[in-house]
């Protein structure tokens, strides 16, 4: 925060009105970082009133005796500063809380800035695509670009998801997804799906084809044998039946029959992928896929035996004029997918008509003269 305080981290931070969700995702931060709360509500009986260790009731600021209930509240209870989400309630105290008490400060920026951030943020990225598109040399024609609106739709809502894909590889994926043949779209390596749901929207608003994601969503696999070892020790934080339940929450409202996932190791999916062209989940249903890949995206395991394995076994699928995407390029833990993609890029250069790296991946679309 710029404009206010942190307050006294040894004193107890009112949390008002303590039931909205932004409150009491403050009140998990504060719990986690050690800090004192007080609940409070106006509310005759709150149903959050037992998540909080201590608690007061206020009066509604609209009415007369709120200023000397509160004053009353920060000297009863020791009070440091006050967290409020309610857009109403922290213009009132922004212009009230130096005459209730001078030595109390907000500990948030107004909330309908922090609302609206994101939407702000998604905006912005939209114009800068539609401003600054991405110079291709492709083989393909290019397509319409998407509308402002739908792209800051796009950045907005994969936003919202938890993950490693950053702007920077969603305005690429953008990019190419204009220059794409059609197809099916795959993913190698999906965990909370995040560049899943950019590639799946993408695939429906150019009308490239259906997505299919592949992940084992195991801990057998999950290992990188990354150098220095920091990735593989951080191991242990990931719950693999979690993370694809999480995916299947940010996937399912955008799919209409058009997404789905193998549960099962690279390898094995392409098998599957060439032999049944089709995915059936409880969560999504069954799907059936065309069987050639027009965008295919790999950020599967990074130790270099896995990275490999997967262009082996998947990029005989892709279609002249497809892409392939290879994740973590850039990588500071190790040089797996880089030493994959410098190799797949010399053995097939002469079916290669552009090839890239934006932010950490690997971009190479296959030539559309050449059977794939």
């Amino acid at each position: 925060m710029n404009n206010f305080l942190q307050g006294n981290a040894t004193k107890p931070t009112l949390i008002f009105p303590a039931g909205m969700p932004r409150s009491l995702d403050y009140l998990e931060k504060c719990k986690r970082e050690g800090q004192p709360v007080i609940g409070s509500s106006s509310l005759a009986y709150d149903v959050s009133k037992e998540k909080y260790p201590a608690w007061c009731h206020l009066p509604y600021i609209t009415k007369p005796e709120f200023n000397n209930a509160l004053r009353s509240a920060i000297l009863e209870f020791d009070i440091g500063g006050i967290y409020t989400p309610n857009p109403v309630a922290w213009s009132y105290l922004n212009r009230t809380l130096k005459e209730i008490n001078p030595d109390i400060v907000l500990l948030n920026d107004s909330p309908l800035i922090e609302e609206l951030s994101g939407y702000r943020v998604a905006t912005n990225l939209a114009h800068r695509v539609l401003e600054q598109p991405l110079p291709l040399a492709s083989s393909l024609p290019i397509k319409t670009s998407l509308s402002h609106l739908e792209l800051a739709t796009l950045f907005k809502h994969a936003n919202a998801i938890p993950g490693m894909c950053d702007d920077e590889k969603i305005s690429a994926l953008c990019g190419i997804a204009r220059y794409s043949t059609l197809g099916d779209v795959v993913e190698i390596g999906s965990w909370w799906g995040k560049s899943a749901f950019v590639l799946a929207r993408l695939a429906r608003c150019y009308g490239i084809g259906k997505t299919l994601c592949v992940d084992p969503w195991s801990r057998d696999y999950v290992v990188q044998n990354d150098e220095g070892g920091l990735v593989d020790s951080g191991i242990e934080q990931y719950d693999c039946d979690e993370a694809l339940h999480v995916f299947e929450m940010n996937l399912l409202p955008y799919c209409a029959n058009d997404i789905n996932y193998l549960r099962m190791p690279s390898t094995l999916g392409a098998k599957h992928y060439g032999k049944h062209k089709s995915a059936t989940t409880d969560s999504f249903g069954t799907t059936d896929y065309c069987g050639q890949i027009a965008i295919l995206h790999i950020d599967g395991n990074h130790s270099y035996e896995a990275a490999k394995a997967d262009i082996m076994a998947w990029t005989d699928y892709v279609l002249a004029g497809g892409w392939i995407v290879i994740d973590d390029y850039v990588w500071p833990y190790g040089n797996g997918p880089k030493r994959v993609g410098d190799e797949y890029l010399a053995e097939n250069r002469n079916r290669i008509s552009s090839a890239f790296v934006m932010g950490t991946a690997l971009f190479i679309q296959l030539s559309h003269a050449t059977a794939s």
